[in-house]
Parts: C-alpha cells; structure tokens; sequence
C-alpha cells in the first residue's frame, strides 16, 4: 500500500480542484452562451429567422427524429467519418514508415506531398465525382484527400525527428532497421501519431462534410445543403449543432484511448 506525503496529498487534490474548475467554465460558457441566445431571440433583439434559436433547435431536432430519421442521419455520417479516418491513419503511418525507411524515396516524394496537400480539394469535388461516381465512395475520396496527405505528413516528420541518441545506442548493438523502427522510432513517436490521430478525425469530418453536400442524399451534410436550399435556417443550425456534438463525442473517444494507452 502506498502512503503519500500531506504536500503530495495537497498536490493532486490542487489538481483536481482545478480539473473541476476548468470542467465548471466550459459547461457555464455553453449554459451562458445558449441562455442569452434564446433570451436575445424571445425578446426579439436579434431575428430568428435568420438566427434562429435554443428552442427552435430543440423543435426542429424533435421533428427530425420524428418524421426524417433524425439516427440515420447521423449514423451515415458517423460511419463515413470512421471508415475514412480508420482508412487515412493505418494508410498514413504505413506510407510514413515507408518514407522513414527510405531517404532516397521520402527526398522525391516531398514536394508531391506538398503539392497534393496544397490542391483544394472543394475544386477537385466534381472531378472525384465524374471519376468515382456520385456515391459513397465519392465522400470517403473527399475525406481521404483532405486527411490522408496530412497525416503522412505529420506522422512521417515525428519518425525523422526521432531523439538520435536513442538510435546510436541501438545501432552500438548492431540493430538492424527494423529494430530501431520498432524499438525506439515507434515507441518515442506514440504522442505524435495519438495527436495525428485527433487531427485526422477533424479532417475526416471535414471531408465527409464537405463530400456530402456535394453528392450525398443522407447525412448531416446533406441536411445542411437542402436546409441553405430551401431557406430553412432552423435545420442548417440544428445540423452544425448536431455535427459538433458529434464530433465531441468521437474526439473524447480518442482522448481515452490516449489515456489507457499513457497508462
């Protein structure tokens, strides 16, 4: 059993005080920021048919359940974000392990990263439909070309920025490439690929976004674009309210693998 010191005990007892206080702040700016939205809107200070409003959003979210299959929605979106993130982060750190292990091939592959990385991938939208097809699968291309380069990126700059010294041990061992990758790159890049990871789920939903109000007939995406068409201001609100709740709720996801993997 392990016994700890009253400055210790006073310590991490600061530190949870100050977790709850940083935990009070975000949830009271949330509650503060929605109570003078709706106060604003019921006493007509700001036009909520253009601004819509908290009980607006709760009506309108009511309605979707109801009547237009409000989860499926959701869950389309969900799983075009997960398979497309999923597909962007094995690919990613398989083609940044490539590049590591290769100088000569990551020195010709730079500035293509570079350029495909830079491209706007909005303008290359009608391009990825005529060749994929306005489907599924154009979404998760969308995704792919705004996550995938990125992520490469990232993660391949964590391997090359590796601590040397922990390398020339190794190699004082006669290790070969692999056993440094495995027992040195890879363990000491664990933060940098965690934090590639939290980048990519943004990206990916970005992309999914951005993919289904070009192509999609389901989706969040896809109710944003209809609700900008029809000029309903109420469904394009509840839709980003629902898309940043949900893309809450998969990041605090990752941050718990981040936690049990830490441990």
């Amino acid at each position: 059993m392990y016994t700890f010191s009253k400055e210790h005990r006073n310590f991490l007892k600061k530190i949870k005080i100050e977790k709850a206080l940083i935990k009070l702040t975000q949830i009271s700016i949330i509650v503060g920021f929605l109570f003078l939205w709706e106060l604003l809107a019921h006493y007509e200070i700001i036009n909520t048919f253009l601004f819509s409003s908290p009980s607006r959003i709760i009506s309108t979210v009511k309605n979707l359940y109801l009547k237009n299959d409000l989860l499926g929605h959701i869950g389309i979106t969900i799983y075009e974000t997960l398979l497309s993130f999923s597909i962007a982060s094995c690919v990613g750190v398989i083609v940044a392990t490539i590049l590591w292990s290769n100088n000569f091939f990551a020195k010709v592959m730079e500035p293509y990263l570079t350029i495909i990385n830079s491209l706007p991938k909005v303008a290359l939208g009608p391009l990825i439909i005529i060749w994929v097809g306005a489907s599924a699968n154009s979404i998760i291309v969308m995704a792919l070309m705004i996550s995938l380069i990125l992520s490469i990126i990232n993660i391949y700059n964590g391997f090359v920025s590796t601590n040397e010294n922990y390398i020339k041990v190794l190699k004082t061992f006669s290790a070969s490439r692999t056993q440094i990758f495995l027992k040195a790159v890879l363990p000491c890049n664990k933060t940098t690929i965690i934090n590639s990871l939290k980048i990519n789920i943004s990206m990916s939903l970005i992309g999914v976004i951005m993919g289904e109000l070009l192509v999609s007939k389901k989706g969040l995406g896809y109710l944003i674009m209809y609700g900008s068409q029809v000029f309903n201001i109420n469904l394009v609100i509840t839709s980003v309210c629902i898309l940043g709740i949900v893309s809450y709720i998969i990041y605090y996801a990752i941050c718990l693998i981040e936690k049990k993997i830490n441990k």
